[in-house]
């Protein structure tokens, strides 16, 4: 019996010594795991409430696209990108304002926000949309060159057609014709055979540039 109470004395003095060099870091590792699972869990809760208050904001604004309210329109958007740049509602709201604004012929507010949804918006496809747009309207400002630069970025597949069709504008509208021509071709090789009405036009637009 003395032989078992000296082996559990042994071994608890082990265990004290194991403890009193490792209990620190075993609580502090808890504690981190603590920590960071709550941080977690409050950061998963606070972009759920972010989405919800973007989204209402978002819902104002289009209400007032709809009603032709520009400037309440551009101001939403501003309010968007301040308190919630980092979600979608961000950078689709000042899509949608930008076209307000450019149906207004504000050229100008336009393109920075254009300017902002490409540089700042997560998902590829809107940040491409955004570069097609941009690249319009600085194509009506009669900056080709930098509408060329702006679609010189690589587009996503479903973008490809879109971003020749929008480079063979500029072209055109540059006078090259030739490589306009090239870029009209490679447009209606990337769509494929869907959205007819959209090939049937850069059909007309190649066909309008003659073979030389």
């Amino acid at each position: 019996m003395s032989t078992y109470d000296l082996e559990e004395q042994e071994q608890l003095a082990e265990l004290k010594t194991w403890w009193k060099r490792y209990g620190n870091a075993i609580v502090l590792g808890v504690v981190l795991a603590a920590v960071l699972l709550t941080a977690y869990t409050g950061w998963r809760f606070y972009q759920r409430g972010q989405g919800a208050q973007a989204s209402t904001i978002y819902s104002e604004l289009v209400k007032a696209a709809g009603a032709k309210d520009n400037k309440k329109v551009r101001d939403l958007a501003g309010a968007l990108i301040a308190q919630y740049p980092r979600t979608e509602y961000a950078s689709l709201g000042m899509l949608l304002s930008a076209k307000a604004q450019f149906d207004a012929g504000d050229l100008k507010t336009a393109q920075v926000q254009l300017g902002w949804v490409v540089d700042n918006a997560a998902n590829d496809e809107v940040r491409a949309m955004a570069r097609v747009r941009l690249a319009g309207v600085l194509l009506d400002q009669k900056a080709y060159d930098e509408a060329l630069k702006v679609l010189a970025a690589k587009a996503p597949a479903e973008f490809a057609g879109m971003f020749d069709d929008a480079r063979g504008d500029v072209l055109v509208a540059k006078g090259a014709k030739a490589e306009a021509r090239a870029a009209y071709k490679s447009a209606l090789e990337n769509l494929g055979r869907i959205d007819g009405a959209t090939r049937e036009l850069i059909q007309l637009k190649l066909d309008a540039l003659g073979e030389n």
